[in-house]
């Protein structure tokens, strides 16, 4: 757990190996291999222009694949949260209509102010997942994201 409460200003988490090493030297040897080949094409240079690119690919598909499990499991815990907080109607609109950011966004809405936001994003249905977290007022701590 963090030792400072999380809100809007500090909630934004960066993994050290990934942001601040794996994905930095692999952008570095993509562009490094990019440069080489168009120097000097040859077959030694194209294979490791492939390489680089593969291994670029790797690195981001190792990021964004656990993520996009997580977004998953947040939408479906603020479904079966909605269902316990709101009115049976006003829970199957919010299913119908909020987008995936969205509902992650809101899971930082304690439940006493979740009905009136929800009810200020059903109205405005492109507000954006930023506007959203930066309108919560009571804010509701998630130290579990990856």
């Amino acid at each position: 757990m963090a030792t400072t409460p999380q809100s809007f200003a500090n909630h934004a988490q960066y993994t050290p190996v990934y942001h601040f090493f794996a994905s930095p030297l692999a952008l570095i040897f993509a562009v490094w291999t990019i440069v080489r080949f168009a120097q000097s094409p040859s077959a030694d240079t194209g294979y490791f222009l492939v390489g680089a690119l593969a291994l670029l690919g790797v690195t981001m598909v190792s990021r964004l694949s656990p993520l996009r499990v997580q977004d998953r499991l947040i939408r479906l815990e603020e479904q079966l949260r909605y269902r316990r907080l709101l009115t049976p109607e006003l829970a199957a609109r919010t299913e119908a209509t909020l987008r995936p950011r969205q509902y992650i966004a809101l899971r930082f809405a304690s439940d006493a102010e979740l009905p009136a936001l929800l009810d200020q994003v059903l109205a405005n249905p492109s507000m954006e997942p930023k506007a959203i977290k930066a309108a919560i007022r009571d804010w509701r701590a998630d130290y579990f994201r990856v």
